[in-house]
This record gives structure tokens, sequence and C-alpha cells, in this order.
């Protein structure tokens, strides 16, 4: 299961950019007014009326991932009536696994559509962390239930120590399929610390604390030679490129300074190697790929959520007031227009400093 080897293809209140009517925002206490027309744009180009998010440049798919983000955007926003849309979905359509995990994609043209039940763990942390925030904010304790439910099957199938460690811990990607004969292979994003922190703290589950500090610690250590990669193979205290897999920082590694600092980690060392491969990016453009050994930019985009995850690590690793954060572009693609709307959360929570200029 190799999950995205695609892609080449706000402020204070008084002060927020707009484009095509749509603001920016920045504070936090605010976010949830803020959000709305981010939200409801976000939402009429990728979330259709069943409830499916749609990943129109992955052959029109729904993933775990693409379900959970869109579950936690719309609790974020206060959205009751999308947010039931969108787990009622998920529920019938990928939580066909004999636990509560779900099968990682859904093809709405293939014979079975789901012809893979294997999880993808980043999607079953942000569907419970959605479901545990949409308990306290719907009133449904049921939702709370099921988001247990989903962090013990977690901890059961995707949490591992490091051998030669002591107690830590880390997430692998899915329950089959990444361990090898002398250890496994770690996908640094897909470990969000502020999730699991916070599930971890209302279940009272130690290990995904354990594999939240695993994750941090282990980014750092990365983070002195360079940015971090797409994925490593992990073989005790040794970490080093996984066979078959980017050793690059793409599309999937720039989500981990954005994961970071919205966690209130902006001054990770992980934060300040992306934004300083981001500072030689061409104007009005983002490094989309780097290479991890040289920190030489490989691809670039102009897309506004690739440089919404630029300018707030370029923001919170210089410790600036303002930032560059581009206006939202409704029109984009699901994965950089996603990108673009947890970097204006992740502002507002982590970073109140960076708002957009």
């Amino acid at each position: 299961m190799k999950r995205r080897t695609m892609m080449a293809g706000l402020g204070a209140l008084g002060a927020a950019a707009t484009l095509r009517g749509v603001p920016a925002f920045a504070q936090a206490a605010d976010l949830e007014i803020n959000l709305q027309d981010v939200w409801q744009a976000w939402q009429a180009v990728h979330l259709d009326a069943s409830g499916r998010v749609v990943d129109s440049i992955q052959q029109n798919a729904s993933h775990s991932e693409g379900q959970g983000y869109g579950m936690l955007l719309a609790v974020t926003a206060g959205d009751r009536r999308a947010f039931e849309r969108m787990e009622t979905w998920t529920r019938v359509n990928l939580a066909v696994r004999n636990d509560n995990l779900l099968a990682w994609r859904w093809l709405p043209d293939a014979p079975v559509q789901v012809p893979d039940i294997n999880n993808a763990s980043d999607g079953d942390l942000f569907r419970a962390w959605a479901l545990l925030k949409a308990s306290r904010k719907f009133s449904v304790p049921e939702y709370r239930e099921t988001a247990q439910r989903i962090v013990m099957d977690l901890v059961e199938t995707c949490i591992v120590e490091r051998p030669g460690t002591g107690a830590m811990s880390l997430m692998l990607p899915a329950a089959q399929g990444f361990r090898t004969p002398t250890g496994f292979i770690f996908n640094p994003c897909y470990s969000m610390p502020l999730a699991m922190t916070e599930l971890a703290t209302a279940f009272d589950v130690a290990p995904l604390a354990r594999a939240a500090r695993g994750a941090v610690d282990l980014v750092g250590n990365l983070a002195r030679d360079g940015v971090v990669p797409d994925w490593v193979e992990v073989v005790g205290n040794d970490v080093r490129p996984a066979q078959d897999f980017s050793f690059n920082a793409g599309y999937e590694a720039m989500r981990i300074p954005l994961f970071l600092i919205w966690s209130g980690l902006k001054q990770h060392p992980a934060v300040i190697r992306y934004a300083e491969a981001q500072a030689r990016a061409p104007k009005g453009s983002a490094a989309t790929v780097i290479d991890r050994k040289t920190g030489q930019i490989l691809e670039t985009g102009t897309q506004a959520g690739y440089r919404a995850v630029a300018a707030l690590s370029l923001c919170t690793a210089r410790n600036t007031v303002g930032s560059a954060l581009p206006p939202f572009v409704s029109e984009a693609s699901y994965y950089p227009a996603t990108l673009q709307v947890m970097a204006m959360i992740a502002q507002a929570h982590g970073a109140p400093m960076c708002f957009p200029l």
C-alpha cells in the first residue's frame, strides 16, 4: 500500500486578505466563525451530497485520510450536518474490517470498490480525533465511544516499540505490510502529536502518548542531518532509507511541519529545517520535493495550499509577526486545498502571531 505516489498536479479580522470572497483568519477564539466561508468553499468542491470526500486526481477515490480530515474540518467549523453525513458514509463504506479501523480506500468505478481492507493509521487517527471533538461539541456520547474503540484497535495493531530504546514507541502506517525482517517502515507524517496526545489523555492510553513522543523525538533526530523525508526504515536505534519508498521530503513530508506547528511545536528542528529549504524556493512558489541529503529543491508548486504550509513554516521558524499565508483558493484539488485549511487552523491554534499580511 503506497498511498500518495501522486502530485505534480488568515489574519486579524480587520486585516484579513480575501480572494473570490473567501476570507483568511487568525484568532483561535473566533476560529469557528471565521472558518465558515472557507469551509463552505472547501466542501462545495470536495464533499459530495452523500458525505464522500472526493480526491478527483486520484481516480475520484475516497480514502480514510480524506474522510478523517474532512470530519475534523467539519467539527472545527461546527457543521454538524456535514459531519454526520461524512461519518455515516465512512461507516457504511469503509468500516468493513473485523476491527474498528477503516479500509484505506474506496474506488467508485472499480468492480470491487474496496479492493484492499488494510487500514491507514492516519485516517483512523483523524477520524477518532474528530469523533472525540464532535462528542463534546454536538453532545453525542456515542461518538466518544466509537473514538475510544478506534484508539484501542490502533494501539493493538499499529503501535510498536523500538527494540533497544527503552519504552519508545511509534505508530505504523497500517496494521499490515510495513514490518520488515529487521524492523519496520515508518511515515513521520502519519503521527499527528496533538491528535495523539488528546486522544491518549481522553482515554488514558499511555502507549498512544508514548508513540506521539516517539514520533516527535524521531523527526527531531532526523532533522539534525537535513529535511525530514517521506519514509524511513527503523531498525532498533538506526533510521535509514526505506527500500522502494521516497527518502526525499515530498508531498507526504510537508505535513510534518504543519502538524508540529498545529501541536504547539513551532520551533521544532524539523520545522526549522523545512523552513530553511522553503526560503530558497522561487518567489510565488513552494518547494514540493526537497532532496534529503543536499537540501536541493527538486520540484516546486504554486498551489496555495503548498505555499500556505511553506509560509507558516517560515514565519514560525523566524519567529516573525505576520506571514505570507495566501488567501484560500477553493478551486484547488483535494490535497492542497485541505492542507491550506489545515494551515489556517494550525496558524490560529499554534502560531497566532503568523496572521496573513
